[in-house]
């Protein structure tokens, strides 16, 4: 059947629309054709102050005003280059003059071009006065010709659009650019089905476009800006719901066995589960037991139990003849897991050992800097099939590894992988079938965020923690009270005097090199800035000072960042583990999955550095055991500032699900799912995930509509082509396969 698709006419590029100024100011941004253009949304909008007489103003006033020009007046400026263009105007009640500061004849050229004597315009500025001649004047002012009638009047006090700009960029081209493109606006490549902009009441593209870049009142901007919102979630839901119809059309193994490992799993464990984690677990099997590949977002907080979850359903795969991976983004975080599964398994994972049960498996690890002989003893066991379960890391992607049967894949902390992991996983199914894959998060999505940016994911979600943990405190410690410092060292002392383990983290590793992350702070765009940050502390120093502090005299302090040998690493962890490390200095490498259930104290250096999540994910490392945890988020930043009230509120939240709303309800769509994918904002260009929810439910139930009536999207041309787009540029939780 042959496609029905009109030319993507709004494709037309710009530099055959806008002069060379324009088209460069506007691929300064990506934008090189008009489609992007009429898609390219101000950042805000400036309402001009109300229309006043000159006779009422007053100095320090926004004003604007209908005025004629009655005289101007050029002199060069004695300490510097250029010029000053002084432009006497009137509204037959007083006058005032326009001020220009011009380094360039062209400059004073132009000026003079558009404000001819007996022009009337309408101007727009703050009243300054003139330090010689003590008058008033504006400088530098907004201004444009104007017909003094009622039609006049209103479209002099439009909304003006504010678009981010880059270096020698003017506000005045971008806005010169957008207008040109509106007259064009009828070419554009619509996206919606008309259907849908009826159901929905959204006015037309060209009419959108037309009212974001060039509206009469705000409602206008409101209206306009309704059409891009719905038309980007209309997308992104189109994506998902392409995903869920290819899942149904691809064959994958049911795990359904009830065989014998799953059974005497739980038998052994030290612990009774959860009824969050027996409820989830059901839905799992439900899941894994379909013939098609099933994807899953298994999100719950730090602690709460979702790797015995995972491992129930590996175990599932491997009663059912078929092999499990999980893939944790780092070879710590990879040994931790290996380590933690046979520990939970012990004779049910030693198959083919004199002390292995009978029906165990094996549980092999592979990471990228296994010795040679390990690996390929771990990719023997792989192929054949012998090894059931296999942990590891990046190298697990790799063309030399292949499985025998794989059935389900596990994938820890999911927001560290990009589309191709997850691709190159989803090929080592046996026979031409796709694995099943489940997620895991330990950074909680709200459920709005969760829709507009893992869609295609079935989301789990486990609420409450095993009742074996003793939770943390957390406490914001400021620098600039030196009682509250010395108290928190103190505290370590007597922690560590205890018996117990300290863990420090720093945002750098060495203080000598220039590699201090930027600052991650609650500034939003348009706000003020809080003063710059003190230089972060590094591993190396920090561990020394720790050294030679009075209330840590006698502790055994140890490092652990990425710079050091994979065999390093080991050993720091191990010493840790075995107790004879008290204190270990760090970077963020210990931030996820770690397990120390004798560290009862997490100190963050700098914390103000650090993302949400990322002291989330830092504070869990502590109170895993019989002992309370307590965290210390230690700042230099000034005791009540913007930074400061940031990491109290961090503090006060009780959990990841408590956090992941507070985020969202201040930045809307913020770093919500970790550092990797702190910019939800490039994947969201107009939606807020907040404001928007019920917007992007009305368009889930669209897009699945017109995808369940047409996969291929065989009538939707300008939708397929949109998507591929969007997929070319889009982050990775939207662009999962």
């Amino acid at each position: 059947m042959a496609r029905t698709q009109d030319p993507p006419r709004g494709a037309m590029p710009l530099r055959e629309l806008l002069i060379p100024k324009e088209a460069k100011a506007m691929a300064s941004f990506g934008v090189r054709d008009l489609d992007a253009m009429m898609r390219f949304a101000p950042r805000r909008y400036l309402v001009p102050a109300p229309l006043t007489s000159l006779r009422t103003i007053s100095e320090g006033e926004e004003v604007s005003a209908i005025v004629t020009v009655v005289g101007v007046h050029e002199r060069r400026m004695r300490t510097r280059p250029g010029s000053v263009l002084e432009v006497t105007v009137s509204d037959s009640s007083e006058q005032i003059t326009l001020t220009f500061f011009l380094a360039k004849p062209h400059l004073v050229d132009w000026h003079r071009s558009h404000l001819p004597v007996g022009a009337l315009i309408v101007v727009h500025g703050r009243v300054g006065r003139n330090d010689y001649r003590g008058t008033f004047q504006i400088t530098h002012p907004e201004y444009e010709p104007v017909e003094d009638t009622a039609a006049g009047r209103a479209h002099a006090q439009r909304p003006r659009p504010v678009y981010p700009l880059r270096k020698n960029i003017a506000q005045r081209t971008m806005r010169e650019a957008t207008e040109k493109g509106v007259e064009h606006a009828e070419a554009l490549t619509r996206i919606l089905p008309d259907e849908v902009l009826a159901e929905r009441g959204l006015v037309s593209l060209a009419e959108a476009a037309r009212l974001v870049h060039t509206p009469l009142t705000l409602e206008d901007t409101r209206a306009g800006m309704a059409h891009l919102r719905y038309e980007e979630a209309f997308v992104l839901q189109s994506i998902f719901a392409q995903r869920r119809a290819q899942d149904e059309r691809t064959p994958a193994p049911a795990l359904r066995a009830e065989g014998p490992l799953q059974g005497l799993f739980e038998q052994r464990l030290p612990f009774s589960l959860t009824e969050g984690q027996r409820s989830i677990g059901a839905e799992l099997v439900e899941h894994v037991g379909r013939d098609h590949p099933t994807s899953v977002l298994l999100q719950g907080d730090v602690g709460s139990g979702k790797t015995v979850v995972a491992l129930r359903a590996m175990l599932r795969a491997v009663d059912s003849g078929h092999q499990a991976a999980l893939l944790a983004p780092t070879e710590v975080l990879a040994e931790q897991h290996h380590r933690t599964l046979t520990g939970l398994l012990g004779e049910l994972a030693r198959a083919g050992q004199l002390d292995g049960h009978p029906e165990a498996t094996r549980v092999r690890l592979l990471t990228g800097s296994q010795r040679t002989g390990a690996r390929r003893e771990t990719l023997l066991d792989v192929t054949s099939g012998e090894a059931g379960i296999v942990v590891g890391t990046h190298a697990l992607l790799t063309e030399s590894v292949e499985f025998a049967a794989l059935g389900l894949v596990v994938i820890d902390e999911q927001h560290r992988f990009g589309v191709d992991h997850r691709r190159r996983l989803r090929t080592k199914g046996p026979g031409g079938t796709s694995p099943h894959v489940v997620v895991m998060t330990a950074t909680p999505i709200p459920r709005t965020a969760a829709l507009a940016t893992v869609g295609d994911l079935d989301v789990l979600t486990l609420r409450e923690s095993p009742g074996n943990r003793a939770g943390v405190s957390s406490y914001v410690v400021h620098e600039q009270l030196p009682a509250w410092e010395e108290r928190m060292w103190a505290r370590a002392g007597e922690e560590i005097a205890q018996g117990r383990q300290v863990l420090v983290v720093c945002a750098r590793i060495d203080e000598d090199l220039d590699e201090a992350p930027e600052p991650r702070g609650p500034e939003q765009d348009g706000a003020e800035k809080p003063p710059p940050l003190e230089p972060a502390r590094g591993v190396t120093q920090t561990a020394e000072r720790l050294r030679r502090h009075p209330a840590l005299r006698g502790a055994r302090i140890g490092v652990l960042h990425g710079r050091l040998e994979a065999e390093a690493k080991q050993e720091a962890m191990d010493a840790v583990r075995d107790g004879t490390l008290d204190l270990l200095v760090a970077t963020t490498v210990i931030e996820v999955g770690v397990d120390l259930p004798n560290a009862s104290v997490m100190i963050v250096l700098d914390a103000e550095r650090f993302g949400i999540s990322q002291l989330h994910q830092l504070r869990g490392r502590v109170g895993r055991g019989e002992h309370p945890g307590i965290a210390f988020l230690d700042t230099r930043v000034e005791v009540g500032g913007a930074h400061s009230q940031h990491l109290e509120a961090i503090a006060e939240a009780a959990d990841g699900f408590a956090l992941a709303e507070l985020d969202l309800q201040r930045r809307g769509a913020g770093d919500l799912v970790g550092e990797e994918q702190s910019g939800l904002r490039r994947t969201l260009r107009h939606l807020d995930v907040l404001r928007d929810a019920r917007l992007i439910e009305n368009a889930r139930q669209d897009a699945f509509a017109v995808v369940a009536g047409d996969p291929e999207l065989a009538a939707h041309g300008a939708l397929e082509t949109a998507i591929a787009e969007r997929l070319r540029d889009a982050d990775p939780d939207v662009e999962r396969s």
